[in-house]
């Protein structure tokens, strides 16, 4: 299969993985993994430490909380990867719903916010934490107009894993061993 790329999104690639979906429905299924450690000596200057894997390599992240929440603010915090996992798992739906549809994009930028409450988190009262999730999406396209790039907004919605598992009731599990 000839290599054709959209929005620096490979869609030989994609279409040979929905053809083994197909026909094997497990293949859709991918485990992430994270195992990692809480520092407990502060003038390492973080909080926690990772190393994740991916396809070609691996990756280390550090991550420290902010002042505010008992950490040093050496490194961005976890609801900074929340968001950066948020609005990057958005953006590349967008890329490519737009790429399966054969829209050639100009421009793709995102911006976004996430407002979190903090006062269930520090027992000062029981309000909800995660208020809302924001992403403003500015996109040009070669090949349509704004209706055809409103629709792929609402597709990228709906199909995205990040925005479907903050829309959507998902089993947390947890065991101290």
């Amino acid at each position: 299969m000839a290599e054709m790329v959209i929005n620096n999104v490979d869609l030989s690639r994609v279409s040979a993985f929905v053809e083994q979906g197909k026909r094997d429905r497990s293949a859709l299924r991918k485990v992430i993994r994270l195992e990692g450690e809480w520092v407990l000596d502060s003038s390492k200057g973080f909080q926690f430490r990772s190393e994740m894997a991916y396809e070609k390599g691996k990756q280390v992240l550090e991550i420290d909380s902010p002042t505010w929440l008992g950490g040093q603010g050496n490194r961005l915090g976890p609801m900074a990867y929340c968001i950066a996992g948020l609005t990057s798992c958005f953006i590349a739906t967008f890329a490519s719903v737009a790429a399966s549809k054969g829209i050639r994009l100009k421009r793709l930028r995102v911006s976004s916010n996430c407002t979190i409450n903090f006062a269930k988190t520090l027992d000062v009262a029981n309000e909800p934490i995660t208020e809302s999730i924001n992403f403003d999406v500015d996109a040009e396209a070669e090949n349509a107009d704004r209706a055809v790039l409103e629709d792929v907004l609402r597709l990228a919605r709906e199909r995205c894993p990040a925005v479907y598992s903050m829309e959507h009731t998902i089993r947390v599990n947890t065991s101290l061993r």
